[in-house]
């Protein structure tokens, strides 16, 4: 038999060896078929609902242990209607009067149960509850059909996960005792999935197009999420071989962790920062543990998803300040909310869109919506004096957007400041450069700005008119495209010449190749997945400022395609 290999974008660096846990959605069709035992039926009926009764109450417990109580209470509302007797009796009733099987009747009641739900346009809550009603009945359906439903939160064994796509909230369950790594079909490494499992440290393979179909449950895989292929079925020598690759990786990340207190800076003296993007408090421990010298992006609207409405401005508050505290004095951007695009909130009904990436988010939503935009800043504000803090507003696109944020900011620190509430003098307010028009507008910003983040994921694909999550057009995604690179020595000149300082948050920070290219072009500060900091730490050190700067003018004046600029930069760091 030909053994398989499955190539992919190596998204999260590691190596993992393990049997396949495929996370895909099982086949739950059925016919409609009349019961000669209505009464047999209707007791089928009721044990696939204590199945599903039992599941649910597994999960939520392990939930409530990984994600917390707040998170957890969304197994609640299955449970309420598990319980139901409106809605379980309506099921029994239909296969009593119409002799039909338990599927089908399920089927009638749960759809009428969601369009119902679905129609009450004006109570947001209770059109939630139609997607509580479908993920129910799905899994009643599942115990009725004899059909295991997938759940990375009930994993109990090491296995590696293989799915179409991971959800948020899919990978959020993942615990990375059991979860030895994730390939999936889809996904490039700024998709959401490949983000969440660099913090999560498990190795992961994104865009491959066809794992699932060339697997099955229990496979033994090895996953080289350095290299970026999968071995499905490996022999004995070839398993050696890689339980021998990655004895060698933890060495490699054992070496670099001696530099977790060692300055970030090339071997002719210029020190750089290093810097780390989180999304949540808790994610504070991997930055410290990984030596970055500041975080360069709290993603706050992590804050709103994980959430079942809008955070209050005390919520919000005690957790800009616990990131605060814990950083003890070490600077912590906080990007305000980045909602919308691919990023959605139930209780925040947005407009369908044909492309909401270009449409109504961001900071877009937050002047609109002053009320929400003004409890996060009262919370910010208020948490300021507990550290470092650096605001920065997301998607401006014009010096009238960024002027009436800050402005706005202004007038609710005035408002604080008359409450007699202490309010920090020494915060910076910068803006994330993503749109081309404010990298082309750079040097006017500049004069207005304390500091610019260059948010490449989002640059990249503006500036090639590619969407990065889509596979047809992912050969467009290029970091190194000398185009690219001249958008950001636009930025990075312009902050320069004003006594400002330029930032990157984006995935390219911490690329390997792209690190020389940025150290050649004045970048100052490099914010990244806090396991890449080591790595990237090592490699710094490893270079010279004033061949790097030569690098990057070369990049710039004399490739015409990313393929040149990588063999430039491949040939002057070997």
């Amino acid at each position: 038999m030909t053994k398989i290999e499955v190539t992919g974008i190596a998204a999260s660096d590691g190596i993992a060896i393990a049997p396949v846990y495929l996370l895909t959605e099982p086949d739950l069709t059925f016919d409609r078929t009349t019961v000669e035992d209505a009464e047999a039926e209707a007791v089928r009926f009721d044990k696939a609902v204590e199945q599903a009764t039992a599941e649910i109450t597994q999960i939520r417990s392990i939930a409530e242990k990984s994600l917390g109580a707040e998170e957890a209470q969304v197994f609640d509302a299955h449970l309420m209607f598990l319980a139901d007797p409106e809605f379980t009796g309506q099921v029994r009733e239909k296969v009593s009067s119409e002799a039909i099987n338990a599927e089908a009747a399920l089927g009638d009641v749960s759809d009428m149960f969601i369009q119902m739900f679905s129609a009450m346009e004006d109570n947001a809550y209770m059109q939630e509850r139609a997607a509580d009603v479908k993920d129910v009945s799905t899994r009643i359906l599942a115990a009725l059909l004899g059909v295991k439903l997938p759940s990375p939160a009930t994993i109990s064994e090491e296995v590696v996960i293989v799915a179409h796509d991971l959800t948020p909230s899919d990978t959020a369950q993942l615990n990375k005792q059991f979860v030895k790594a994730f390939v999936t079909n889809i996904g490039g490494r700024t998709s959401h999935s490949a983000i969440m499992a660099r913090s999560l440290e498990i190795p992961a393979i994104v865009g491959t197009n066809s794992i699932v179909s060339q697997v099955k449950d229990g496979d033994l895989v090895i996953v080289d999420a350095i290299e970026g292929h999968i071995i499905v079925d490996p022999t004995e020598e070839q398993v050696k071989e890689y339980q021998e690759k990655a004895q060698a990786f933890e060495e490699q990340k054992a070496e670099w962790a001696k530099l977790v207190d060692s300055p970030s800076e090339t071997k002719d003296g210029h020190t750089v920062e290093l810097a780390a993007n989180i999304g949540t408090p808790k994610d504070v421990t991997a930055v410290l543990e990984n030596g970055a010298e500041a975080i360069g992006l709290y993603r706050t609207e992590f804050l709103y998803m994980d959430s079942s409405d809008f955070p209050t401005e005390d919520e919000q508050y005690d957790a800009y300040r616990e990131v605060l505290e814990a950083m003890d004095g070490k600077a912590v951007v906080v990007r305000t909310m980045d909602i919308g695009g691919d990023k959605e909130l139930p209780y925040l009904e947005l407009p369908e869109e044909m492309n909401p990436f270009l449409g109504y988010r961001a900071i877009r939503i937050s002047l609109d919506k002053k009320d929400m935009f003004k409890t996060q800043l009262r919370a910010l504000l208020r948490a300021s004096v507990h550290g470092k803090l650096r605001i920065m507003f997301p998607m401006i696109a014009t010096l009238q957007e960024f002027r009436e944020a800050k402005s706005f900011l202004l007038e609710v620190k005035e408002e604080l400041l008359s409450e007699g509430v202490e309010v920090s003098e020494d915060i910076q307010i910068g803006i994330m450069v993503e749109i081309p028009a404010a990298a082309m507008l750079a040097d006017q910003f500049a004069k207005e700005v304390d500091f610019f983040s260059i948010g490449t994921n989002d640059l990249i694909q503006y500036s090639m008119a590619a969407d990065r999550m889509n596979e047809r057009v992912s050969y467009l995604y290029q970091p190194y495209n000398p185009s690219i690179l001249r958008l950001i020595k636009n930025v990075i000149d312009a902050s320069h010449a004003e006594g400002k300082w330029t930032g990157m948050c984006g995935e390219m920070a911490g690329d390997q190749t792209a690190v020389p290219l940025l150290l050649g072009l004045g970048l100052d500060e490099f914010s990244m997945s806090a396991s890449s900091v080591l790595k990237t730490r090592s490699l710094v050190r490893r270079l010279n400022l004033t061949d790097m700067q030569a690098l990057a003018e070369k990049a710039i004046n004399e490739c015409t395609s990313s393929e040149e600029v990588v063999a430039l930069v491949e040939e002057a760091t070997k």
